[in-house]
């Protein structure tokens, strides 16, 4: 390990980058992922009909078990406990419209019992992720990956034309607005492609600090939040309560099996973009049964699930730091805002248009690690048909509202394969590459020689680890 702060520590797992390097490259993962903790909660919390109290402190250990779960796989329990990866591990949308259904047919308490069934689902998963690995070769893999970079799209221009207050439909789409989000989106480009250094590293950090300043000259940033916001507060554990409802708990444990797969996805993008090799069995497991974990813990204390988050891979492939401080960074960042309610209402005044400007070209660089992952084998025309038919389906049922609602249809169709164009895309892909006529021989043999220098670079990362 170097003993001393360098540039070249930001691209080892295990250095020691200097203090002015590793403040910026973390708040930058900070305001990555801050909308995307806290929103899920305020979802959630508005569908159960919570008080504004328990409002607040469901939206304060959303931030606490963010940092607990990112702390978990940055420093592993028994070295099985997490993955040893760089990634920020946060409050999922993936789970959003799952959890909305238990809850406006049931309560939170139900929610939170579905998921600790659903954590308990998650671990089982990963103790056999070996067994199930072989299932996912680099060509299902990137298709998942590149499924995932293109879901994310709409969720990018939806915060562009979001503005500061998203409830308020007559500002959505406004020209202040795209203002604002292209202003943001113009120096994150800027700074990506023609500055060097931390500039360059911190690109949307800078991107994000101008966009607020200049929603800010706008009149977009309000600090009432934080005017009223208290200093100090714990969650008790129980607060919520537990309670359990078998469709509840199957419902959100079919969730969690495909949000394990998507965990593949992610910490396999991670590794390929800023390590320039896939993930090892141990990483995989390691990282999906941490993932249950914190599943298990946050059901006691009110925290929803988790999982790795795109927007934070993304910014690994960008500017390739990946060392562990960095992330530890910002995961005391936001564990402090876990604590401290006036400090992380301060994060929450951060205008969505500025989040869309910046984070729609890390969203795009996921989606071309996926590709990335695709042509690494030859591309033939058995890989096209895979990838090809397995995004169509994807996409095209979730870009179709209500297409599996019909007669028939049993409500909890709609809920698991219709809100997640990730969903069917992976189980396409899977069958797909499971029936389709391998390819001739030639392709064949070709095929087999990528699988086993990859297969081989894995080993040797896993023997490095030990």
């Amino acid at each position: 390990m170097p003993t001393q702060p360098n540039s070249a520590a930001l691209f080892q797992y295990r250095g020691v980058p200097a203090p002015g390097q590793l403040i910026p490259l973390g708040l930058q993962h900070v305001v990555a992922s801050i909308v995307g903790i806290v929103t899920p909660a305020i979802l959630i919390s508005n569908t159960c009909g919570l008080s504004p109290a328990d409002q607040t402190l469901l939206i304060q250990v959303s931030l606490v078990i963010t940092a607990l779960a990112t702390l978990l796989q940055l420093f592993p329990l028994f070295r099985r406990i997490g993955a040893e990866l760089p990634v920020i591990m946060g409050i999922s949308f993936a789970y959003v419209p799952t959890l909305q259904s238990i809850g406006m047919q049931f309560d939170l308490p139900t929610i939170l019992g579905a998921e600790l069934v659903g954590g308990m689902v998650a671990i089982v998963f990963g103790v056999f992720v070996k067994q199930i690995r072989p299932f996912f070769p680099p060509l299902v893999t990137g298709t998942v990956i590149f499924t995932i970079g293109l879901s994310l799209y709409s969720t990018a221009i939806r915060y562009m034309a979001s503005g500061s207050n998203p409830a308020d439909p007559a500002q959505f789409g406004s020209v202040q607005n795209w203002v604002v989000a292209f202003i943001t989106f113009a120096v994150v480009v800027f700074f990506n492609n023609f500055t060097k250094g931390t500039l360059k590293l911190g690109a949307i950090l800078i991107g994000m600090v101008v966009g607020y300043l200049v929603a800010w000259l706008m009149g977009m940033v309000s600090f009432d939040s934080v005017a009223s916001a208290g200093w100090f507060q714990v969650a008790a554990p129980l607060h919520f309560g537990i309670s359990f409802e078998p469709s509840a708990c199957v419902s959100l444990a079919i969730v969690y099996v495909v949000n394990a797969v998507q965990t593949m996805g992610d910490l396999s993008s991670t590794t390929l973009g800023g390590m320039d090799r896939l993930p090892t069995d141990r990483e995989l497991s390691g990282g999906i049964i941490g993932q249950g974990v914190i599943s298990i813990l946050g059901a006691f204390v009110g925290g929803l699930p988790t999982a790795t988050y795109s927007q934070n891979v993304g910014i690994v492939t960008v500017n390739r730091v990946i060392n562990r401080l960095v992330f530890t960074l910002a995961a005391a960042v936001l564990l402090v805002a876990g604590l401290v309610p006036k400090f992380s209402s301060v994060l929450t005044t951060i205008p969505q248009s500025v989040i869309g400007g910046a984070t729609v070209s890390v969203f795009a660089m996921i989606t071309m690690t996926g590709i990335r992952m695709i042509t690494s084998q030859k591309f033939t025309m058995r890989s096209s048909t895979v990838v090809g038919l397995s995004v169509a389906l994807g996409m095209g049922v979730t870009q179709v509202s209500g297409s599996l609602a019909g007669p028939g249809f049993p409500g909890w169709v709609t809920t698991v394969f219709g809100s997640s164009s990730v969903v069917l895309a992976t189980m396409m892909a899977i069958f797909l590459n499971l029936i389709l006529p391998k390819d001739p021989p030639e392709e064949e043999a070709q095929a087999q020689r990528v699988e086993a220098v990859i297969e081989e670079a894995a080993q040797e990362a896993e023997r490095e680890t030990q």
